[in-house]
């Protein structure tokens, strides 16, 4: 069992779980067309050009709308609107700008911020799995945990809560002692 565990860790963890494979990208998120990229022949990356654009327009995008400046501008424009309600008398085009402007907006942003949130995940996934399966008495399993089902979760968060309360109790028992003596 110990020799397979030095196998396994001696070998690259990436390709071993298809849910936290590279998916043609290295770990650091770069696409198989960015430089010090792997290359992909596959036909799942054919259209690896455009997917490298857009994950690079979505980020943009994400971190651009997660910036004060988006958020000032979406309040001036929406204070603009606000203030032309009496020009355009409160009419029901002037109240379907906001609506189908705000819509649009939020539409398109969902998809963008999922995108980049699965690709931040899959790299705190891949950082955790290295560092578990790296970590001596570390239980490897734990480096797919996000492989499991809810149940098996449960199960395992039960076990850890259960280990967790047993080591306070220990440490508790500890420091009783040590103030006894």
């Amino acid at each position: 069992m110990a020799q397979k565990l030095v196998q396994r860790r001696s070998k690259p963890q990436v390709a071993a779980n298809p849910r936290i494979s590279s998916g043609g990208k290295t770990p650091g998120g770069s696409s198989a067309k960015q430089p010090g990229a792997k290359n992909s022949n596959g036909p799942a990356h054919k259209h690896s050009t455009w997917y490298a654009m857009f994950s690079n327009m979505a980020c943009g995008a994400a971190r651009y709308a997660g910036h004060p400046l988006a958020f000032l501008t979406a309040v001036l424009l929406v204070l603009i609107w606000a203030f032309t309600g009496p020009l355009f008398n409160y009419s029901d085009t002037w109240q379907l700008v906001i609506n189908t402007s705000t819509t649009i907006v939020t539409f398109l942003m969902v998809f963008l911020i999922q995108h980049t949130q699965n690709r931040d995940t899959l790299a705190v996934q891949l950082k955790l799995a290295e560092l578990i399966m790296a970590a001596t008495g570390a239980e490897d399993r734990l480096a797919t945990a996000e492989d499991l089902s809810e149940e098996e979760l449960e199960e395992m968060h039960k076990d850890y809560q259960r280990r967790a309360e047993d080591t306070l109790d220990r440490l508790k028992h500890r420091a009783r002692l040590k103030h006894a003596s």
